[in-house]
């Protein structure tokens, strides 16, 4: 994740350089700076509530899609491996949603160790 991406953060959205401070989510302003062209990505953070912290990120991206038209996805590493979540185009992309896939990305289960094998 690149130092100046816009980050998420109680529900508003920051952005290095951004006229007028932060935007809330889920308001004209929100579905605006989504389609703005200059709009890329953003950060939105895995909230662990049990203890009280932000765990990690996840990257939300603009992408451009084979039959036309732009659409977000969610990007997070896991166990090594990158996963990728549809979100749809910027319509989709509330809050609330941003809120539920956080919670399913932090409940992926941990990679289990492989069994020791046993010597001869």
């Amino acid at each position: 994740m690149g130092i100046n991406i816009p980050r998420v953060l109680d529900g508003s959205v920051y952005a290095p350089g951004q006229a007028g401070g932060a935007i809330r989510l889920d308001t004209a302003a929100w579905m605006t700076w989504l389609e703005a062209p200059t709009t890329r990505s953003f950060s939105y953070p895995l909230y662990d509530a049990a203890h009280g912290y932000i765990d990690g990120f996840m990257t939300v991206r603009k992408e451009t899609r084979q039959r036309g038209g732009m659409y977000w996805s969610v990007f997070r590493r896991c166990n090594g491996r990158l996963r990728k979540i549809y979100l749809g185009p910027s319509r989709t992309v509330t809050q609330h949603r941003l809120h539920t896939i956080a919670e399913s990305l932090r409940e992926v289960p941990v990679a289990l160790e492989p069994p020791d094998t046993p010597t001869s």
